[in-house]
């Protein structure tokens, strides 16, 4: 609240003495009240381009554009020391009506022919402006993204550099704005948040060409990315607390179990505790397999959506178990297969031979099978109960000992649709209970037997928005809702679109794959 009673003075303020500062200018006073065409009269009385004025409805922008005109307005009316501006860049709410009100006249902007900027000027007003079309560019149309781990092989390729268009869903406005540029939730090297929280605004989305299809490779927000421990972030914070307890994982120095690169295990502090709002939560990108309304079901790793059989691309992959003679060659299978040494977990049994277990698609499957050192060859199917062990902490959506689903074997499950109702029993409440209290916003409860939300009793729910069910092509290597559950429509950033450059950790660039299209 106290931010924007801040940004709402000084909105008034501005509006109060804007008809002063156009009297001074030779402009009529009565054009400082009108919204919209003041900004205009504004900018041309202090010399700048008029298309400024779409860059003052840009979320984030709009700030710096207020801190960039009030700096002119110092300029404008003669008083140009380095003093004043700086005064006016953090004290607007005196320096406007001080500057605007005081005995001074218009002498207007400083002629191109007397501006006397040294090197470092220059360079400032170019990386300045170069800050403001980039921010606007990535916020509203087309943004780059990282592929870092292999769930959506083999479609979408460790080391593959996208472009995710925020045009086809519709561009979200910031709901943090106040950011460092070009960085997400963190800045590097020092390792501190790079947004502030102090300043906030609601969701809001501007019109898109459409909202996401079967099929979509979509890039969102991780939905339980709200908390994460510091020192882990690529692992689920709730997840975490299911084995360690949400205490432990609080204290900075409660260490956990990491895997170093040279394969053993060792213990790191934690770190406790970050907290982020939906839009500098961790990106993730899965395909989109169901739609809001849509009922979903795994049978032995087969997907079924309302009923029908969704084939999985013949780029997506299973997890194999090859029992062998002798050990694989992993330079073989990467320049026989394009299987990567990553992929490839192998062990030696007790009686002598070995274990193989490897993510590929089936066709690659029957290839292994065949290979001179194979055995036998079973796909990973673990069926309804496999995760009921306590050792397992209950990894599977909705986490929940009442429901014994597998990757393998889930469901089925309804997804929640905009308006639409469901009847809530205790039963079925573990499915949608993080929908209703963390992304909808109410205070959720049970009493005995009875379901209270708001402090009322309820007995169903209207969802408010539209929810997703996004899977990995990866099918056993893959961390999607099938752990975590739904993906709501306000944590959607857009549609992948174009692989612009892409570099295989082993092997180098891989040229046939740049500037191709996201299937």
């Amino acid at each position: 609240m106290i931010p924007y009673i801040f940004l709402y003075a000084y909105f008034a303020v501005l509006m109060a003495s804007l008809w002063k500062l156009f009297q001074k200018a030779g402009k009529p006073a009565w054009a400082g009240l009108v919204p919209g065409y003041n900004i205009l009269v504004w900018l041309k009385i202090t010399g700048k381009p008029w298309w400024w004025i779409v860059l003052f409805i840009v979320p984030g922008v709009n700030l710096l554009m207020f801190i960039i005109m009030n700096v002119n307005i110092s300029i404008v009316l003669g008083r140009r020391d380095f003093k004043e501006h700086v005064i006016m860049t953090f004290l607007p709410w005196w320096k406007v009506p001080e500057t605007v009100f005081a005995q001074n006249t218009y002498v207007g902007p400083i002629p191109v022919a007397q501006r006397k900027r040294g090197l470092l000027g220059q360079w400032g007003d170019a990386i300045l402006f170069a800050v403001i079309v980039a921010t606007v560019f990535r916020t509203y149309t087309f943004e780059a993204f990282t592929i870092p781990t292999p769930s959506m092989e083999k479609s979408l390729l460790v080391g593959d550099y996208l472009f995710v268009s925020k045009l086809s869903y519709g561009p979200r406005l910031p709901m943090t704005p106040l950011t460092f540029p070009f960085t997400h939730h963190t800045i590097p090297v020092v390792n501190t948040p790079s947004f502030v929280e102090w300043f906030k605004q609601p969701y809001r989305r501007l019109p898109g060409f459409g909202k996401p299809q079967h099929g979509d490779a979509v890039v969102f927000n991780f939905p339980e990315g709200d908390t994460v421990v510091a020192n882990f972030q690529n692992q689920s914070y709730y997840q975490l607390r299911r084995e360690h307890g949400s205490t432990k994982l609080a204290n900075p120095a409660y260490k956990l179990m990491e895997r170093q690169p040279d394969g053993r295990d060792a213990l790191k502090p934690g770190g406790g505790l970050l907290v982020r709002p939906i839009d500098k939560r961790e990106n993730y990108i899965k395909r989109c397999v169901a739609l809001p309304g849509d009922s979903i079901r795994i049978e032995h790793g087969q997907l079924y959506v309302n009923g029908q059989v969704q084939q999985l691309l013949s780029t997506g992959q299973y997890s194999y178990e090859f029992i062998l003679k002798q050990p694989f060659n992993p330079e073989r299978l990467k320049k026989m297969l394009d299987i990567s040494s990553s992929d490839i977990y192998q062990a030696q049994l007790q009686d002598g031979r070995y274990i193989a277990i490897i993510p590929c698609s089936p066709d690659v499957a029957e290839k292994l099978a065949k290979f001179e050192t194979v055995e036998s060859m079973t796909k990973q199917d673990r069926e309804r109960g496999f995760y009921s062990d306590p050792r397992y902490h209950q990894p599977i959506f909705p986490n929940d000992a009442r429901y014994d689903w597998t990757e393998d074997n889930f469901g089925p499950l309804w997804i929640p649709k905009q308006g639409a109702s469901v009847q809530l029993t205790l039963e079925n409440l573990p499915l949608y209970r993080r929908v209703i209290d963390l992304y909808e916003g109410h205070e959720l409860e049970v009493r005995g037997e009875q379901i209270i939300i708001d402090g009322q009793p309820a007995t169903s729910y209207t969802f408010a928005q539209d929810y997703y069910w996004l899977m990995g092509d990866n099918r056993h290597r893959s961390q999607d809702a099938r752990f975590w559950g739904f993906v709501p429509f306000d944590h959607i950033v857009g549609k992948a679109v174009l692989v612009w450059f892409t570099k295989d950790p082993e092997t180098g660039i891989r040229w046939k794959r740049m500037f191709s299209g996201v299937k």
